[in-house]
């Protein structure tokens, strides 16, 4: 801060002792004389007297005085100060910030005398250097007295800024205002009422406060409103502070929290939704306690509780237009007006589709239609349905497609127990993998399939309760084990491929997807434990039919008896040609022994 004062100024203040003084050479100077008419009369002596010895007094280095502007020109202004001589001052010291001089010969100025040569007869004056120390004065005066000072913030400087009170002082950045201010550079320029904490003239230091002046006119306001306010009543205040979880407001010296929940009867994400910093809002007082001084306030208490009236407006079974505000795991939260929320549970979103997160159904923002399923008031809680609000496609399905229809729909998912395929939207029919095929031996549907593909089926059953639809594959053609006991009747010689070889029989392919079981006991005439590794799969055997079962989709093949056959038509043959070959007793008795040999067996 600038010095305006020097040291052997501030102690010789008041040290005015007269000294001879060569006369000034301007006819306008106070007390000179410059002919003999200019002498008063006798009567006047001790007034010429008064005048002479003022001409001649001595004024201090740093000493104030009033002067009186004799000239004005581009450059300086001449100051006549009833010296002997005057004293000229820079014409920048009379300009204002747009650059206007005010100044004009005869007016009256407060000036400072800075330096003084009596010998050269050179006096340098300041005007700003006097106003500076009428500043200090009244500086001096307001601190003594505990008054407050005008200034205006000028700049941002280390720890605070810098003010303009007639002389540069300093607002600490702690001293500018109740709270932290966030951007300081938004005080810069502006104009304030402020405390001096302190000063010293020599070092030109002075601090400033703003805040004593705030804290004291929040206290006033917060007497006055502490003993105006109850629980109940509705007041109007300036939102201050803004947090996630409500609003502090200030009531006049007194502040209140807004918490979130009591802003709005419907759903509030932040507060900063809804408010700004220094928006006047109107509030109701839900709580006080004067001995903490805290208040808490309520916004949405301000109107009637929607919920009051939810029954009456949204009956159950009503149909419902809302808005999605909120999506969970288990499902949708929609706003049917402020602060009534229904939800749509995961479940109730579809008749057909499975649905695992509401988000694969709706999103944030969506306007749906819904059915009123149940309402709780007192719980404030309604439960809505999106799918009943359209007709269920299981309850039509089945006149649409009778059991017998044949259908035509894409392969949309292929399990190891079957295949799913679209019949219409949101419902599937599933081809069990025992009805893709009468005889093919499926151990898995991708086996015959792929996703995708256009198939044909029958619809078998329609379970409306469980939401199942039973298809076909294999029922579009007949089942060929009807038609089986007419193409292969019992003691028919076969031949077929062996597919199989088990420890208790061979399993035999007569057709595609028919096979025939020779038992181990009907493979030879001699005892055997297990035929395996007497056949190898893709050998081709003979048999004898011996038994169909249709019903059971068995067929019963023996080898053993086609050979047995085999030995019975040997041995006849040979029994026919030793009859007419041999006439004798012996071989008649031989024939009829073997006959009664092939008989018995």
């Amino acid at each position: 801060m600038e010095n305006i004062v020097n040291d052997n100024a501030a102690e010789n203040e008041n040290d005015q002792t007269a000294v001879p003084a060569e006369a000034s050479s301007d006819a306008d100077a106070p007390g000179k004389i410059t002919s003999l008419d200019d002498f008063p009369d006798e009567g006047s002596m001790e007034e010429l007297m008064d005048l002479y010895e003022e001409s001649f007094k001595q004024f201090a280095e740093g000493e104030v005085v009033i002067g009186k502007i004799i000239s004005v020109d581009k450059d300086h202004v001449l100051v006549d100060i009833g010296y002997k001589s005057e004293g000229q001052i820079s014409i920048r010291e009379f300009k204002d910030a747009e650059g206007n001089i005010s100044a004009a010969v005869g007016d009256s100025v407060e000036v400072m005398i800075e330096w003084w040569d009596e010998e050269n007869e050179v006096v340098v004056l300041s005007k700003e250097k006097a106003e500076k120390v009428k500043v200090w004065e009244a500086i001096k005066v307001a601190y003594d007295a505990d008054e407050t000072v005008d200034g205006t913030i000028v700049s941002r400087v280390k720890g605070g800024f810098s003010v303009d009170i007639g002389v540069n002082a300093f607002l600490p950045g702690s001293q500018a205002d109740l709270r932290p201010i966030r951007n300081m550079d938004e005080l810069v320029g502006k104009s304030f009422s402020f405390k001096i904490l302190k000063y010293n003239r020599k070092r030109s230091n002075i601090v400033l406060s703003r805040r004593v002046l705030l804290e004291e006119e929040r206290e006033t306001k917060r007497a006055a409103t502490l003993a105006s306010i109850h629980e109940g009543k509705v007041v109007d205040g300036v939102v201050k502070n803004i947090t996630e979880y409500g609003v502090f407001v200030d009531l006049g010296g007194v502040d209140g929290l807004l918490h979130i929940t009591d802003i709005s009867w419907g759903r509030v994400k932040h507060p900063s939704e809804m408010f700004s910093v220094s928006d006047e809002i109107t509030v109701k007082i839900l709580n006080l306690d004067l001995e903490r001084e805290r208040v808490s306030l309520g916004m949405k208490q301000l109107t009637e509780d929607p919920w009051n009236t939810a029954a009456e407006k949204y009956p159950v079974e009503s149909k419902i237009k809302g808005r999605v505000v909120s999506l969970t795991d288990y499902g949708a939260f929609v706003e049917l007006e402020e602060g009534i929320e229904g939800l749509i549970h995961v479940s109730e979103m579809s008749w057909t589709r499975k649905i695992r997160h509401p988000s694969k159904v709706v999103s944030v923002g969506d306007q749906v239609d819904a059915v009123v399923l149940d309402i709780k008031p007192d719980a404030r809680r309604i439960s809505l349905g999106m799918k009943q609000a359209v007709p269920n496609p299981w309850d039509v399905i089945s006149d649409k497609y009778p059991v017998g229809t044949t259908i035509e729909g894409k392969i949309k998912n292929i399990t190891d127990f079957g295949l799913f395929i679209g019949i219409d939207e949101g419902i599937d029919g599933l081809v069990h993998i025992s009805d893709i095929s009468w005889t093919k031996r499926i151990k898995h549907p991708s086996e015959a399939y792929k996703k995708g593909d256009l198939v044909q089926a029958i619809v078998l059953e329609i379970d409306k309760q469980n939401e199942r639809f039973s298809l076909g594959i294999k029922q579009l053609n007949q089942d060929p084990w009807e038609t089986v006991a007419e193409r292969y009747e019992v003691t028919k010689e076969i031949t077929g491929t062996v597919t199989n070889v088990t420890d208790f029989g061979v399993f035999v392919e007569l057709e595609e997807g028919i096979e025939g079981l020779i038992h181990v006991s009907e493979i030879s005439k001699e005892k055997i434990k297990t035929p395996v590794g007497m056949f190898e799969i893709g050998d081709m055997v003979s048999a004898r039919v011996m038994n169909i079962n249709s019903d059971d989709r068995r067929i019963g093949l023996s080898i053993k008896r086609l050979d047995m056959e085999d030995d019975q038509s040997i041995l006849a043959d040979y029994v026919n040609t030793m009859k007419e070959s041999t006439s004798t007793e012996f071989g008649d008795i031989l024939r009829e022994g073997l006959q009664e040999k092939l008989n018995g067996d």
